[in-house]
């Protein structure tokens, strides 16, 4: 029977899932199957076969099947700076955008404490601006969760129903009969008693205690397409409960804290020899929440551009796409240097920095702040972060690092960076099924006062509170998780590029070696992403990604190994451009998982084995 774990189990590989279905095969599961070179192609061209298929995607990507205020007001500016209409268009395409605001009440028949209502905020513009405003969804990152989505088109659902059968006993109840609408129960648990949790009760405690009394179902291990006769609404229900140990949800905020404690308490442990200062490193005070890693990095942006928003930034080496995305359309732009090496810090300096500084020199042409991730995306470079901190000291900018391939386990970054971002869907959750982000800000930098400033104004926690539940329980084993993943990685990279069929593999113990040790923990790992290339450039890439026994997705940092065809899925309508930066289109991306290391080495030879000699 197959298994709907998010974990892998030790020797057994993954069925291959079908197109356009989930993965993993859990509700708001974040990545989707693509699981052979063609569909990814097809995917990129909207070829009806796969589209069809899609009832799942990367939630920035996929506006899902289910689904504050100031976002809505940053959409709409977003929409109306963009949207040009037609000039034949009809006269509804030049309407204003909009915002309309919905507070929805939890109905009488909704058990679930912790919520009284939720409130929410809808930007309308005309349809023909679909593409547009599907733009800030999917470079800003302020989502709309598929679980906040779920829950909300719940209570409205039961709100209709509690509505109409008021109406039948208003118009032919018996006088003076009262009726009573009971509590929805579910299926699977309306047999066994469940745990009971207060909400003054400790977190930690209480997660123990649905667990244990979970440990007593493990008969009830269906996977959704084995769940013949039950309620969907249940299944779903249940499978959140039973995989994400879910609770109550007044206890958000205590998971809330939990996170910002877990992260602070990472990052403070590598503070690193160059922090001389007194008092704490960092506390949870300076980490932010938000609801993806890309609202993180979109946050950050837009709290440097309110202290300065007439100047540009740089985006130093190639990064995950929307960033550049984010730095060139919201503000004034920026500039880029692709290649990210330490040869480009040297021209960066004397073809922009250099001009930046003096009395006469205009505002706009200053330099707002230097992006950059630690390794990048897909090319696992690491920049030099010391001379880019020692250009920040002399030229004025700040340095925003995204170190989700770095990890907080692996790297020590903080004390070079202004603020530190990370996507937290990806290793530090681990399990492919909740979204999230991260943003710390460095107390021991001069910048810190004036950014802390403009977060205690403009700070929204968007974070929904059952996202924050499953990311607090999931984050649990991040260390050890992270360890083990290190360890196969490495050992998967040292095959591969011994092996006669590779041509390169692009892994942070072979690319800018030099910057990434100065930054590696001591006894830590090189992380557990690389990209790979073939020597048979003409179909190798394909012949090894359908061969290939594994996951077939977007996203990274999963507990299961996921691999992708990156160039196509991320810059199939710009592939001579990327190639100008060493991003190849037969470039494949490999994400390792938590597999045994037997079961990972027969699935990649397999794989290798189908690649034929050009």
């Amino acid at each position: 029977m197959s298994r709907s774990h998010i974990t892998p189990t030790a020797g057994v590989r993954p069925e291959q899932a079908p197109l356009g279905s989930p993965v993993p095969n859990v509700p708001h599961a974040i990545s989707v199957s693509l699981p052979t070179f063609k569909d990814n192609v097809d995917y990129e061209e909207a070829a009806p076969r796969v589209v069809n298929a899609m009832v799942s995607g990367y939630p920035r990507f996929f506006v899902s099947l289910k689904v504050k205020e100031r976002v809505a007001e940053r959409c709409r500016q977003f929409v109306e700076r963009y949207y040009k209409p037609a000039s034949d268009s009809p006269d509804d395409a030049r309407t204003p955008v909009r915002i309309v605001e919905f507070t929805i009440h939890a109905p009488a028949a909704e058990s679930r404490p912790g919520l009284k209502h939720v409130k929410v905020f809808a930007t309308f513009f005309p349809k023909d601006a679909y593409s547009v405003g599907k733009q800030f969804w999917q470079h800003a990152g302020e989502i709309v969760s598929s679980r906040q989505a779920a829950h909300c088109l719940r209570w409205l659902s039961l709100k209709a129903e509690e509505e109409q059968q008021e109406a039948a006993m208003l118009s032919g109840g018996k006088k003076g009969s009262t009726f009573v609408r009971l509590p929805r129960g579910n299926r699977y648990y309306s047999a066994t008693k469940t745990a009971t949790l207060t909400s003054t009760g400790d977190l930690n405690s209480a997660m123990t205690a649905v667990h244990m009394s979970e440990q007593k179902k493990d008969d009830e291990d269906k996977p959704v397409e084995e769940a013949d006769g039950i309620n969907t609404q249940d299944y779903e229900v249940y499978v959140e409960e039973r995989y994400g140990r879910n609770l109550d949800l007044s206890f958000a905020p205590k998971a809330k804290v939990a996170l910002q404690r877990r992260i602070a308490s990472q990052v403070a442990h590598h503070a690193g020899s160059s922090w001389t200062g007194s008092g704490e490193y960092v506390t949870e005070k300076d980490v932010y929440l938000y609801p993806t890693g890309m609202s993180a990095i979109y946050n950050a942006h837009r709290i440097a551009l309110s202290l300065f928003p007439e100047r540009k930034s740089i985006c130093f080496g190639f990064p995950y796409t929307d960033t550049l995305k984010v730095l060139q359309k919201f503000g004034p732009g920026c500039y880029f240097y692709g290649h990210g090496e330490d040869a480009d810090i040297a021209a960066m300096e004397k073809e922009i920095l250099e001009h930046t500084i003096g009395e006469n020199v205009a505002e706009e042409d200053r330099i707002l702040a230097v992006f950059c991730e630690f390794p990048s995306n897909p090319l696992l470079k690491s920049s030099n972060l010391v001379r880019l901190g020692e250009l920040a000291e002399k030229y004025g900018f700040f340095v925003i690092v995204d170190e989700t391939l770095g990890n907080f386990v692996n790297c020590r970054i903080l004390e070079f960076a202004d603020i530190l971002v990370s996507s937290l869907s990806k290793i530090f959750s681990g399990d492919s099924n909740v979204m999230g982000g991260s943003l710390v800000l460095n107390p021991q930098r001069k910048s810190y006062s004036r950014l802390k400033d403009v977060l205690n104004r403009e700070y929204e926690d968007l974070m929904w509170v059952e996202d924050a539940i499953f990311m607090e329980r999931n984050s649990r084993t991040f260390q050890t998780r992270i360890a083990k993943i290190d360890e196969n990685t490495e050992a998967l990279c040292d095959y591969l590029r011994d092996h006669s069929k590779v041509k390169t593999v692009y892994y942070p113990k072979y690319t800018t070696t030099a910057n990434y040790l100065t930054h590696k923990v001591e006894g830590a790992g090189f992380g557990g992403l690389f990209s790979v290339l073939f020597k048979n450039e003409k179909s190798g890439a394909q012949q090894f990604f359908d061969a290939l026994p594994f996951y077939k997705g977007p996203s990274l940092g999963t507990n299961f190994t996921l691999a992708c065809p990156y160039t196509i899925l991320a810059h199939y309508y710009e592939l001579d451009w990327a190639s100008q930066y060493g991003i190849d289109r037969n470039l494949i991306r490999v994400a390792v998982g938590l597999e045994d290391r037997d079961t990972l080495f027969q699935g990649f030879k397999e794989a290798l084995d189908a690649i034929q000699d050009e």
